[in-house]
């Protein structure tokens, strides 16, 4: 493909060379660059391309995207300047791989919690349908039926355009995709054509990244601004951020809700810890999720399917044998009689909620045993809150490992116990080992309780000082209860 074909969609501020080269290959890491490729520079958190356009010309690239002109160029070297590479980088890849969002029917999900949940069910439902469909998430990217790994909740913006290419090759009329606040930012999903937006919730967190909550929503809130006239922005109106992203799209405004006026409106007749007895708009469906989290969640997909074209009871009759995600409140039954839930929560919002969710079933009945950590190079701030949402919730909270990645363990349950006081300090047990931590918990339990094992859900590893090891949290529940 030409260069200048590849820039036809970019607004170039400066280039000089020439834009008749054929381009054997995109890339922006510099290490991955071979003869005949365009080299985009682009600027990191960490670590900035601009230094490594010199390395990468030295392997070969032929071409240079960039924000600033290096002060010494090359002959056979093209050079084009834009005011953002990283949104460059995003058009340049829609454009390598013929625009594959335009070739499906593509919707994203954003928000705090629940992205995963909403994304996986809208894919399965839309296949029941009989749909060849396409799934993003953090669990696992699926191209129809065909499984490939997970790496980040929304990849670089090459490699979902090449899984898109992938979708479409595949035959696949609809994708369903989480859109990360990093991905807006980061300008992975620039390029890319939407049919429709959903917002779960808002709530604290990757502070460490965006500095500040504003910065946070403003991130979320730039995906809804994106928007074309022509796709819808479904949006959850018990979160006080929900309207906020309707306020400058132009996709056509949906609304989904437990408790108010909407066009998607939900209700709990029943609940317990075999499932739920809904009524959506109207109509009574039995399905097998918990909780009032879960209930928004689905009123989010009953909403996203209907207006997609979906059959109304045709999406209700799928939705009832709709099966839980991959460690969102997953259900372990032990021998003994207590029960074991695994679940993603690693927000204190989301951990509020679950425990909310048990404690509203057992109605008294049982005690509750939390397990929960909080990861390391990440926002120290929700580590007091995280303790206090556990200990205030449970009758036992057990503060452990998630993943340290560089810091000292010990060091994230100090700063978890400093927000906890005298009183609640005596509800709770500090085992840093999380293997551990698990079968305390289980040895703790009595028939009739529940232990919450949250923040690792579907992860099946641990980081300590740098090095991935092997780690289930449902493989451990189940080697203590079988």
């Amino acid at each position: 493909m030409l260069l200048k074909e590849l820039l036809l969609d970019i607004k170039v501020l400066a280039s000089v060379g020439n834009q008749e080269l054929e381009i054997a290959g995109i890339e922006f890491d510099s290490r991955k660059v071979a003869p005949g490729y365009l080299f985009v520079a682009t600027r990191g958190t960490a670590v900035d391309g601009h230094d490594f356009i010199a390395a990468a010309i030295e392997k070969g690239v032929v071409a240079v995207v960039c924000e600033q002109m290096p002060e010494l160029t090359v002959d056979e070297v093209t050079y084009v300047q834009v005011a953002n590479s990283a949104d460059a980088l995003g058009l340049l890849a829609a454009a390598w791989y013929g625009y594959p969002s335009s070739k499906l029917t593509l919707v994203g999900v954003t928000g705090t919690n629940g992205k995963t949940t909403i994304a996986t069910l809208l894919y399965k439902l839309f296949r029941e349908l009989g749909n060849k469909t396409g799934l993003l998430s953090t669990v696992c990217n699926y191209v129809d039926d065909l499984e490939v790994e997970a790496t980040h909740t929304t990849p670089d913006a090459l490699s979902l355009n090449a899984l898109l290419h992938q979708m479409v090759e595949a035959g696949c009329t609809y994708a369903f995709m989480e859109v990360s606040s990093h991905s807006v930012e980061q300008g992975r999903i620039a390029g890319l054509k939407f049919d429709g937006g959903i917002f779960t919730n808002l709530t604290r967190d990757h502070i460490d990244y965006h500095l500040t909550f504003e910065n946070y929503l403003k991130a979320k809130k730039k995906f809804f601004d994106l928007l074309p006239e022509d796709s819808f922005a479904l949006t959850n109106a018990d979160d006080k951020n929900g309207m906020v992203m309707l306020q400058n799209t132009k996709a056509k405004k949906y609304t989904y809700s437990l408790r108010g006026l909407a066009d998607f409106k939900t209700k709990i007749l029943e609940h317990s810890f075999e499932g739920m007895l809904l009524d959506m708009n109207d109509k009574e469906v039995n399905v097998s999720f918990i909780g009032k989290f879960n209930a928004s969640n689905l009123s989010a997909v009953y909403g996203a399917a209907v207006l997609l074209g979906a059959d109304e009871m045709e999406a209700l009759r799928i939705i009832s044998s709709l099966k839980s995600v991959s460690g969102r409140f997953e259900t372990l039954h032990a021998p003994s009689g207590f029960t074991a839930i695994v679940d993603y929560a690693h927000t204190p919002d989301a951990l509020n909620n679950v425990i909310s969710t048990i404690n509203q079933i057992l109605q008294g009945s049982g005690r509750l045993i939390t397990v929960v950590g909080c990861g390391g190079n990440r926002d120290k701030g929700k580590r007091p809150m995280m303790a206090r949402e556990a200990v205030d919730g449970s009758w036992k909270a057990i503060l452990t490992s998630d993943n340290p990645r560089f810091e000292d363990p010990q060091e994230i349950l100090k700063d978890m116990a400093d927000g906890l006081d005298a009183v609640q300090r005596t509800k709770a047990l500090t085992i840093v080992d999380r293997r551990e931590a698990i079968k305390t918990a289980c040895a703790l339990a009595q028939p009739g309780d529940v232990v919450l094992i949250a923040g690792k859900g579907h992860e099946n590893y641990q980081i300590i000082q740098g090095v991935k090891y092997h780690f289930d949290d449902r493989e451990e529940v189940k080697l203590v209860v079988s």
